[in-house]
């Protein structure tokens, strides 16, 4: 008997799939346990296996298309075996759905770009217009429509305005439209510009980080501490490092370190909004933003605290790898107690972050630059790294938020502090 295989929610915030792959075509025999097809979820694309045995006889979502979670991805049953009644039921229980408020999923509209080009031959014709032929007379309720300043204008440079078309609303002259007018008569090209734009559907993932931060952006009171930190001992720390051991660590690696030790001394960063409670995670799991060509993605770093750098650091290589082939798992991404953003290596000196829910913070790094600081009364060249600590202020005061910057300072500018014998 023939069985609806219906579009799976693969993450706790997905709504919609793609279809990125099929790996059967219709007609051909189904195993339970092999693969059916590849799916795009808001955070990676999955591999999604038969539960059934069957013949694949009908695909309800091409490769490239969205589908709403639950609606039909493929129907499989005894060759042979007509479907159209389970497809004509289920386009009736759709279209009762719609009569009693259940929202329409609505196609995606496809890519569009649309483009608009002034014509530079019926420029110079109304170019020509204008200084050789009299100006039309209109009747009032055909009167030209012009400022006051460009009336002006064109009157002291004996410009007829009825030839022109304005740009301002309603198709009001304004000066600008004088100004360009006597640029083509100065004997200048007249300028022919191009609009043009396109669009795109937006991907689940985009879909769901704009969802995701609005939410925290309006929902969550920011506030933001900024501090400067002194990297000189971190990056002889880091190189020494490097030159003994077989895995090469970076400063993202170390300021990974550096942060999960500051939460173990200052447990009330380490927090989450409940609505009606607070919750004090006494886990440290890490999530480590990754920038990827739909978004960003975050992958989580657990139990940070007790892993040593180059732990810390192979994972994180393995997480990048992952996002960018969108074959990270959801275990792989849930269960953050605090983020890290790190722009340092885009060049970029200081940024806010969004606050990544359910977290309580978010901490945003920059790149470390050198630049003049002053040591035992003297002005010496310094590396310096600037860091912002987003924090929801339901949850975080800034004293607080003070102290467990006062404590990631310490970490990084004594690197020795969280360089024990089992760290490295």
């Amino acid at each position: 008997m023939a069985e609806i295989v219906r579009m799976p929610k693969l993450s706790d915030t997905m709504t919609d799939g793609v279809v990125a792959k099929w790996h059967k075509k219709v007609g051909d025999k189904v195993k339970s346990g092999e693969l059916l097809a590849d799916i795009e979820t808001d955070k990676a694309t999955m591999e999604f296996e038969s539960f059934q045995n069957g013949v694949l006889l009908y695909i309800g979502v091409e490769t490239g298309k969205t589908a709403p979670v639950d609606s039909i991805l493929a129907i499989l049953g005894n060759a042979g075996e007509d479907v159209s009644a389970l497809i004509a039921e289920e386009e009736k229980n759709k279209v009762e759905s719609a009569k009693v408020g259940t929202p329409k999923v609505d196609a995606p509209s496809p890519k569009v770009e649309v483009r608009t080009t002034t014509n530079q031959q019926q420029a110079t014709q109304i170019q020509h217009q204008a200084i050789n032929q009299p100006a039309p007379v209109k009747s009032n309720s055909e009167r030209t429509r012009i400022s006051p300043l460009a009336k002006k204008v064109a009157e002291e440079k004996g410009i007829s305005v009825n030839a022109l078309r304005g740009s301002g609303d309603n198709g009001r002259i304004v000066k600008r439209d004088i100004d360009n007018f006597r640029t083509m008569l100065g004997g200048a090209t007249p300028f022919v510009g191009e609009e043009s734009y396109s669009e795109e559907v937006v991907s689940q993932m985009r879909k769901t980080i704009a969802r995701r931060l609005a939410e925290s952006k309006f929902s969550a009171p920011h506030f933001y501490l900024t501090m400067e930190i002194e990297m000189d001992e971190a990056i002889k720390a880091r190189d020494a490092i490097n030159m003994i051991s077989g895995i090469k660590i970076s400063f993202n690696d170390m300021v990974i370190k550096a942060v999960a030790m500051s939460l173990r001394k200052n447990p009330k960063v380490n927090s989450s909004w409940l609505g009606d409670t607070i919750r004090y995670n006494n886990h440290i799991h890490i999530g480590v933003a990754i920038a990827v060509e739909d978004g960003l993605l975050v992958p989580v770093v657990r139990f940070a605290d007790g892993k040593t750098l180059t732990q810390i650091g192979l994972e994180v290589r393995d997480y990048a790898v992952k996002a960018r082939q969108k074959k990270l798992q959801p275990s792989d991404w849930e269960g953050n107690t605090f983020t890290i953003s790190n722009l340092g290596m885009f060049g970029i000196d200081e940024f806010t972050a969004i606050i990544n829910p359910p977290d309580a913070c978010i901490l945003a790094i920059g790149g470390i630059k050198q630049t003049p600081i002053v040591k035992d009364g003297e002005v010496v060249p310094g590396n310096v790294m600037k860091v912002t600590l987003s924090c929801d202020h339901r949850v975080v005061d800034g004293a607080t938020g003070a102290a467990f910057l006062q404590t990631l300072k310490q970490n990084l500018e004594n690197p020795v502090l969280m360089l024990g014998a089992n760290s490295i």
